[in-house]
């Protein structure tokens, strides 16, 4: 029997894997939150992230949602964001580190992937701070002040890549950064071109240049017409794929030699407070029939974590996925 890592490499390689690689089974994920102060989530439901952006919790939704109110928004004029913006400082710090290295320490390499988590990526950056529909209008309005932002966080983000590599020394990257909603994308893909192709290019060519064997890229929506792009920017999977408004299939026939897709079980549908059993086999059954692929396809939540919205769910995914298995492999 192979390992989970194993199992997975085979899968995406377009090899002979022995089961269904069941969610993020193969990644034992480490995401750290670097300089982020959560003093007030108990109390008063919300972070400051290191960037001065808030974050608050909602009553009966999962995660959190930035604070775009005009008295938490980060950037009000894009032309002043210099002003406006707090650059987060160092992170070099073993008081930092340390801690996460003990975590990727106990991690069996031979079993998981060591798999550093980064959220938010660029664009949801870019938006946390400006306000998602002022942020794609200062795209059109005001590009160049964009480019000079988004320089910003690729070094932000390149230096966390610095230390996760001096420290942690992963073998895998799980990275988010949402690019569409469930029927489009953001931005046109020559857009998406100018503005995020050569940031991410240069974000996760340092990564697989430090010795990173797979980018894993999340993005819970529709994004068909951007897998060209994901695939020059290094994704190795793209986790989040929707079944519903994404041809998977397709996707797999055209591009499964360069690229995994990861998801096809609509958490929409299924991680809901009154989500029954009966609901949750019906939605994992239907994803792995409609994809119809053992390689280039890991069936899991489109959601981004290993967790579920609401408890149980999560689970009972994976024991479904483990019975599709003994089914489909036998």
């Amino acid at each position: 029997m192979l390992t989970k890592r194993q199992n997975m490499l085979e899968c995406i390689k377009g090899g002979n894997p022995d089961r269904y690689v069941n969610q993020y089974e193969a990644m034992g994920l480490i995401v750290p939150s670097l300089l982020t102060d959560k003093s007030k989530f108990a109390s008063d439901g919300y972070i400051v992230d290191a960037w001065g952006c808030y974050q608050c919790s909602v009553p009966g939704q999962p995660g959190l949602f930035p604070m775009h109110d005009d008295a938490h928004r980060v950037i009000k004029d894009i032309t002043e964001w210099r002003d406006q913006v707090k650059i987060p400082g160092d992170i070099s710090s073993a008081e930092i580190w340390e801690p996460l290295a003990a975590q990727a320490e106990a991690i069996d390499r031979n079993e998981q992937f060591v798999t550093i988590g980064v959220i938010p990526g660029i664009f949801e950056r870019l938006h946390h701070l400006c306000e998602i529909t002022e942020a794609l209008v200062n795209l059109y309005e005001e590009p160049e002040d964009m480019k000079d932002l988004i320089k910003e966080v690729v070094d932000w983000e390149l230096r966390i890549a610095e230390q996760a590599v001096k420290w942690i020394k992963p073998d895998c990257l799980f990275h988010h950064d949402d690019w569409g909603t469930k029927i489009s994308t953001f931005m046109s893909i020559d857009m998406f071109e100018e503005f995020l192709l050569e940031p991410y290019k240069q974000v996760y060519g340092y990564y697989k240049d430090h010795g990173v064997e797979l980018i894993v890229h999340h993005s819970d929506s529709f994004g068909e017409t951007l897998v060209p792009y994901m695939i020059d920017m290094g994704i190795d999977v793209w986790q989040g794929t929707l079944r519903e408004t994404n041809d998977i299939p397709k996707l797999i026939q055209q591009y499964g030699d360069k690229i995994t897709f990861m998801g096809a079980i609509e958490t929409a549908y299924i991680d809901k407070p009154d989500w029954t059993p009966e609901e949750v086999r019906a939605e994992v059954e239907a994803a792995i029939a409609a994809v119809g692929s053992k390689t280039s396809f890991i069936p899991c939540l489109t959601s981004g974590l290993n967790i579920s919205g609401y408890p149980g769910v999560y689970d009972a995914v994976s024991e479904i996925i483990d019975e599709m298995s003994k089914r489909d492999f036998a």
